[in-house]
């Protein structure tokens, strides 16, 4: 692209900009990027430690890039969002293994020329691909996520996992079209994905308050966006049943009530991996943590104990 075709680009399409976290995404971060300019190059990535080739292919398209150590997502996220000059009224937060589909660029554009008054937000569908196959099924599409926000009013939450951007004001609206989640790494790497995402798991549902009394709750959930009501379900249904055997009641509702079955081979894998085995994998290492918590009890309660004569 010339000099003066990427100036007439950005002048045409300076109402969003885009945040991106990286990690050795070599694999991923061009479709990403390509994807984008058709609305915008004011992209930012903040890049934590990348050794592959990830920031050169980022420089490459003009992109401007912080290195910054791992921390949360959120935190991560939210520094972006400090640090960096936005050219747009308006910011999206992507994955550097999604994209997105045409029509959602050409929708977000109809939305950017003339936002309505009172909006402040966009959710939009994510397509999550495994082994080249979408995933229809189990109740996993269509998944709404806020992924694009007015500057200035949208945050991550402070959680260390199953985190969303909230709004301190004003309204959401949905646009019906698709980001593509497809990552292109190995399963050897989904599943040490999921590991990490375990452990963090574990420290949100250590760090979890008592939830609030379940009517109000139940009230707010049936107004509320399908992520606020998916959390409703897991933090008044899913956390107080019974350790490891809620794995295997999800997985069940998942792959036959919410026929996860349609979605083939790559689906039983899918299905039973994210569905049963990374939950089960969420509640050993919570078992664990609360054994050794009781030894470390037991073991301060005897320390403090006089000896016998």
């Amino acid at each position: 692209m010339s000099d003066s075709e990427f100036t007439e680009a950005q002048a045409k399409t300076a109402g969003l900009s885009v945040l991106i976290l990286t990690h050795n995404e070599e694999r991923n971060i061009a479709k990403c990027i390509e994807s984008l300019l058709p609305l915008t190059h004011d992209i930012f990535i903040v890049d934590s430690g990348s050794d592959d080739r990830t920031v050169e292919i980022c420089r490459q398209y003009g992109l401007q890039v912080a290195h910054r150590p791992w921390t949360t997502y959120a935190d991560q996220f939210n520094w972006g969002l400090d640090h960096f000059s936005f050219a747009g009224e308006w910011v999206m937060r992507m994955d550097a293994d999604e994209e997105l589909m045409p029509e959602l660029a050409v929708q977000l554009q109809v939305f950017l020329d003339q936002p309505p008054a009172g909006v402040t937000g966009i959710s939009v569908r994510r397509r999550v691909y495994f082994m080249d196959r979408w995933i229809k099924h189990g109740g996993y599409y269509p998944t709404w996520l806020l992924r694009v926000f007015r500057r200035g009013v949208g945050r991550c939450e402070a959680l260390w996992m199953d985190e969303h951007i909230v709004l301190s004001h004003g309204t959401a609206i949905k646009i019906h079209a698709d980001i593509i989640d497809k990552n292109n790494k190995d399963l050897t790497f989904w599943t040490d994905k999921h590991n990490k995402y375990a452990n963090r798991e574990v420290l949100d549902l250590i760090a979890a308050r008592p939830c609030a009394e379940a009517g109000d709750r139940l009230t707010a959930a049936l107004g509320a966006s399908q992520a606020q009501s998916r959390r409703w379900m897991k933090e008044n249904f899913y956390v107080r049943a019974p350790l490891f055997l809620r794995p295997f009641l999800y997985f069940l509702y998942r792959y036959f009530l919410r026929l996860g079955f349609l979605d083939g081979r790559e689906g039983l894998i899918f299905h039973f991996l994210q569905g049963f085995w990374y939950r089960f994998l969420v509640d050993a290492k919570l078992f664990e943590y609360r054994r050794q918590r009781r030894v470390n009890d037991l073991g301060a309660r005897h320390a403090g104990e006089p000896r016998a004569l």
